[in-house]
């Protein structure tokens, strides 16, 4: 795979009549209101956002969606995990029925995957349904969250229990806005990005092992190439398989272990989302080497370009006490990827070569997690 010269992609969900396209590139969020205006019916927009967002990017909006003529009111929310929770998605439905927001009209999330999911949800139950815009912010909600509808909240049994599948209409995806995330949340998103590479993809992987660096130090052709590939590959998988029957789990590679973690460490910023699904892609592929499913240089190979990379690999990089093996295995067992009582693994058989499983010892699932705990 090689360096893209444009800086401007656009890509296609195909769903039928509810098919909707995803714009990739730099400059986005100032010509919101060219792409949002042919989906209105009157030039006025609910925009739901975060603090941290809002402070940096929601005036930018305002100014791109006025351009077109379009009105904008706006929810700021606090930001963080924490935020994907019954308190603030109450909040949000209230607000847009304040707002007078008929089922005619178009919500926009604008911020991170949290924002994605919660504004997605409230507008999926809004009215028995309004159409909504994602203008994702981060890099995990750009190549993951953003595309395919997933929308939801966490409750105190685990994570996105509480949701509903609800397309987007359009994702604009503005690669420019990456600029002014923290190293930490950008490095978090490209746990994703690399998830996309080892699930399906072994010349994408090999592509991020070469420019990575590039990637993480601002190259804006390289940025863009990253979020294509990754939607690309997203798109394809929720064509095929919208409501997660059979192929769309292979995108949970990582999960099962990230979502245990991230349950471990109370969703707060001593895990982020993508450093969980960095962990989980390695124990994933711990797990694959020790059922004989592939290679031990697998494994190591995925450890050392996520180390190259400067991210959380192991369960030593979380900091703070974690449950033994058995309290993971426990919140591993409320995951929602349970299919009668039995835990589905999405296994490797080699980098790009995924696949789903229910049938996994539950004995060598704790040996992993008991050698990686012992390593702390």
């Amino acid at each position: 795979m090689t360096e893209i010269q444009s800086p401007r992609e656009t890509l296609t969900v195909e769903l039928g009549a509810r098919a909707y396209d995803i714009q990739i590139g730099p400059g986005l969020i100032a010509e919101a209101g060219t792409h949002i205006a042919p989906l209105l019916r009157r030039p006025r927009v609910a925009v739901i956002s975060d603090e941290t967002v809002a402070g940096l990017h929601l005036e930018a909006l305002r100014e791109g969606l006025a351009a077109s003529g379009i009105e904008m009111v706006a929810l700021t929310l606090p930001a963080g995990e924490a935020t994907k929770s019954w308190p603030h998605f109450t909040r949000a439905v209230e607000w847009l029925l304040e707002q007078k927001v008929e089922r005619s009209d178009v919500v926009v999330a604008f911020g991170g995957g949290v924002i994605g999911d919660l504004a997605g949800f409230a507008a999926a139950v809004l009215r028995r349904g309004v159409r909504f815009v994602q203008i994702p912010t981060s890099l995990l909600a750009q190549v993951d969250s953003s595309v395919g509808g997933k929308t939801g909240i966490n409750s105190a049994q685990g994570k996105n229990l509480v949701g509903a599948f609800h397309q987007p209409s359009l994702v604009l995806a503005d690669t420019a806005v990456l600029g002014t995330l923290t190293p930490r949340d950008f490095l978090a998103g490209y746990g994703e990005v690399v998830k996309y590479g080892l699930l399906g993809d072994l010349l994408f992987f090999e592509w991020l092992e070469s420019m990575g660096p590039k990637l993480a130090s601002g190259d804006m052709a390289a940025r863009v190439m990253a979020v294509k590939r990754s939607c690309e590959m997203k798109a394809a998988i929720v064509a095929r398989d919208e409501t997660e029957q059979g192929d769309r789990a292979l995108l949970n590679l990582g999960h099962t272990f990230g979502h245990a973690l991230e349950s471990a460490t109370g969703y707060s910023d001593r895990l982020l989302h993508g450093e969980g699904v960095a962990i989980g892609c390695a124990l994933a592929f711990e797990l694959s080497s020790k059922l004989g499913l592939c290679s031990q240089e697998a494994p190591s190979r995925v450890r050392a370009h996520l180390r190259d990379m400067g991210m959380k690999v192991d369960l030593r990089d979380i900091e703070g006490d974690l449950p033994d093996a058995e309290g993971l295995l426990a919140l591993m067992a409320q995951d929602k990827k349970v299919v009668d009582g039995k835990l589905r693994f999405i296994l490797a058989r080699g980098i790009g070569e995924a696949f789903v499983t229910s049938d996994v010892p539950g004995e060598t699932v704790k040996t992993v997690l008991d050698e990686a705990l012992a390593l702390r």
